[in-house]
């Protein structure tokens, strides 16, 4: 704190450099609507993409997207669903937890059991991320900032809209859309396809989508928006390779006749259904009233833990990649109304939130196939009963229920014509509820309250310098409060004591217009503590004796840079420039199983102290640019190069994985033929066919060799140079 009031001091110092209008006052945050956005008096690092370049960029995914931010890592496993991470936090994670980074979604606060992102690309209007703490609008996760979502809505969807796209390794998309507007009501529904072979075996994938909204105009200071988006994903495995020779040798394989090799969940089937109503109401002299309703589910289901013995304990060879043990039935129903009253006077501007969620996640896990019973005789030694579990026993089977009664507010307010503050707080009462068939009823509360502190001081017309101290939480989860009773397997303990993860972000950056070209600089530590993990290490092994507990800190420190402009009248660019540091604090025992195991002698399990060491996946530099050319005013030609440094993928710094530099390119011919607006474009990733990983990892000795190395990692390995080609069409 004692840094942001230095911070805050120098600009304070600095309001006679000259004399700068700020113009009316507005709060620029939203958690419904991004209407009001601008960076005028923002005093946090934002960006947007509006969905024109979503449109023209033809990505098969929202990653190639996102890499043209600053500050923002994705993890990519097969097809278009990503996991986002900001500023590197949450990236030594990876088995489905939270990114610690709020996705909304149309007003929706999207948590999807994976801890990924699903979204139909082609109807997606604007992508606005705020980095840091954000938890002073989202609440819960937003421990390093928030991506927000809108989805493509008004008059300008009133036409006819067809494309068809294909590409390697068997990538096909299809969209027809079409829409109506008249003075009083704008419509449009949509239909969309994704679905490819994919590069890795069992990787195929396959998302379609209904989706529409329609928008109806009460009068001239009021509409109503209702939105709905039904869709269907099927997926097969996460397309991870084990050990380093592997992958070079065979980059496509996941199974090579070592069933511990296979993926340990497989085979997603996900039905999601969004609606939401939303009520917009301007009011005489600037104020507005925005009311926003939601149901989203998510209905998921999949396979788990590959059977690698018979019921007898014994190792059996003959077990194909079919024979796994659990089938998991998992569903989320996410309800909730959210409420925002905004105004602006003379020299100030105040927001006032309401948030309220009703939400419920049901886990169901039967056995598919008969498994032997770990029990103990009288003398203490571990014997197995054949067959002690049959097809379609339940193994687990609980709800959770998770109600949030939240109220926030931002205040800003001009000390000078050159000079604002912001000031935004939340109140957070969390209370969740849980019951399983084990006659378990649990229960636990939290109050967390959450703010950011901000200047803004606008220097010139072309130069803005802005300040923040922002913070974030993430709550505990009932299975790491009260593991030692929900837990089926295992030795964990119950700690009802857990606290809230927190994370406490400080930035100063600049905003400078030159030339045609703006600038964005920021320099930002990200501070986190209380970190909840296992005490025998996240991924130790599951016969020592342990309990959740918050024993773990981080420090993630870093410059991001972005300059968007014209080089010429036809030659637009985009750079985004990413440095970080990102090292634990506090991270004394993390647990590394090493050499082969029984069921009658556990592996040994070594704990290390990882305090100092980086953390996992978080590459000191990352760079993205893009350069856009219009050579004709039909044809246009993209040109993109993307670099990343070295980084580690496991927590003993041990392991170390080179970094890569990519080219993409892209033509694209628009004509107009009769009443049809067309364009064909042809797309290049990877023109070089770079070999890279797209991400690898390691937590103990896979191999079960006794020895820690390159063997043991799970990587995911970039599908080379792939090319597509699409035509669209509009009337």
């Amino acid at each position: 704190m004692k840094k942001f009031i230095q911070l805050s001091a120098i600009c304070a110092l600095a309001i006679n450099l000259s004399a700068t209008d700020l113009g009316t006052i507005k709060v620029e945050s939203s958690t419904i609507d991004d209407k009001f956005d601008t960076k005028k008096t923002e005093v946090s690092s934002t960006a947007t993409i509006n969905g024109e370049v979503v449109d023209t960029s033809h990505t098969e995914n929202l990653q190639q997207l996102l890499q043209t931010i600053p500050g923002i890592t994705t993890e990519v496993s097969t097809g278009d669903s990503i996991k986002i991470h900001i500023r590197g936090l949450e990236n030594q994670m990876y088995m489905g937890e939270k990114p610690g980074v709020a996705v909304v979604i149309d007003g929706v606060p999207v948590f999807e059991r994976t801890g990924k992102v699903n979204i139909d690309l082609d109807n997606i209007e604007s992508i606005k991320v705020i980095k840091g703490g954000a938890s002073y609008l989202f609440g819960d996760d937003a421990l390093s900032g928030a991506v927000i979502i809108t989805t493509k809505k008004g008059a300008k969807y009133n036409h006819n809209y067809g494309a068809f796209e294909v590409g390697s390794y068997g990538y096909q998309k299809m969209v027809a859309r079409t829409g109506y507007a008249n003075d009083n009501l704008s419509f449009h529904i949509q239909a969309s396809q994704r679905k490819a072979d994919g590069y890795h075996e069992d990787s195929d994938y396959e998302a379609d989508y209904v989706n529409g909204k329609l928008q109806y105009y009460i009068d001239d200071t009021s509409d109503i928006t209702l939105g709905v988006e039904y869709s269907q994903r099927n997926k097969d495995s996460h397309g991870t390779v084990g050990g380093e020779t592997e992958a070079q040798t065979n980059p496509e394989s996941i199974y090579t006749g070592d069933q511990d090799s296979r993926d340990y969940t497989r085979k997603y089937d996900v039905e999601l259904l969004k609606t939401f109503l939303t009520y917009s109401k301007d009011f005489d002299g600037g104020a507005n009233l925005l009311v926003n309703g939601y149901v989203y589910t998510d209905t998921t289901n999949f396979i788990s833990s590959p059977q690698t013995k018979d019921s007898t304990g014994a190792y059996d060879a003959t077990l194909d990649d079919e024979d796994y043990v659990y089938d998991n039935h998992y569903e989320q129903i996410q309800k909730g109304i959210k409420s925002e009253y905004r105004d602006s006077f003379k020299d100030s501007a105040a927001l006032l939130g309401l948030d309220l969620r009703a939400n419920e996640y049901k886990n169901r896990v039967t056995y598919r196939a008969a498994q032997a019973f770990n029990t103990r005789d009288e003398n203490g030694t571990k014997i197995t009963i054949p067959d002690y579990f049959q097809p379609g026993d339940f193994k687990s089977d609980n709800t959770t229920d998770e109600n949030v009664y939240a109220l926030y507010g931002e205040y800003k307010y001009a000390l000078t014509k050159d000079l604002s503050a912001t000031a935004n707080l939340r109140y957070d009462h969390i209370k969740l509820d849980y019951t399983d068939s084990m006659s378990n009823n649990l229960t636990k509360n939290f109050n967390v309250y959450s703010y950011r502190l901000g200047m803004n001081y606008q220097v010139d017309p072309k130069t803005t310098l802005f300040v923040n101290y922002s913070t974030g939480f993430r709550a505990p989860t009932i299975s790491q409060l009260f593991a030692g009773d929900v837990s089926t397997w295992g030795s964990t303990l119950n700690n009802p004591d857990l606290k809230p993860e927190e994370s406490f972000n400080y930035e100063i950056g600049t905003r400078i217009l030159l030339n045609n070209v703006k600038y964005e600089a920021s320099v930002f530590q990200l501070d986190r503590k209380d970190f909840i993990m296992k005490t025998s290490g996240n991924y130790g092994d599951t016969d020592t004796t342990d309990m959740w507990d918050n024993i773990g800190g981080a420090r993630h420190r870093g410059l991001e840079l972005s300059a968007i402009g014209d080089l010429a009248k036809s030659l637009k660019f985009n750079l985004a420039y990413t440095y970080l540091d990102a090292k634990y604090t506090d991270y004394k025992n993390f647990g590394i199983t090493m050499g082969a195991g029984t069921w009658t002698t556990p592996a040994p399990v070594y704990t290390y102290d990882v305090t100092g060491n980086t953390i996992p996946r978080t590459s000191k530099h990352t760079v993205n640019l893009r350069i856009d050319y219009q050579a004709t005013k039909e044809l246009s030609y993209m040109v993109e190069v993307n670099g990343k440094s070295s980084y580690y993928a496991d927590d003993l710094n041990q392991l170390k994985i080179d970094g890569y530099q990519t080219m993409n390119l892209m033509a694209t011919y628009n004509k107009k033929i009769a009443m049809f607006d067309t364009s064909f474009f042809f797309r290049v990733d990877n023109f070089f066919d770079k070999q890279y990983y797209n991400s690898a990892r390691s937590s103990s000795d896979r191999n079960e060799d006794g020895v820690f190395d390159k063997e043991d990692l799970s990587i995911t390995v970039n599908q080379g140079r792939t090319l597509t080609a699409g035509l669209s069409a509009k009337f």
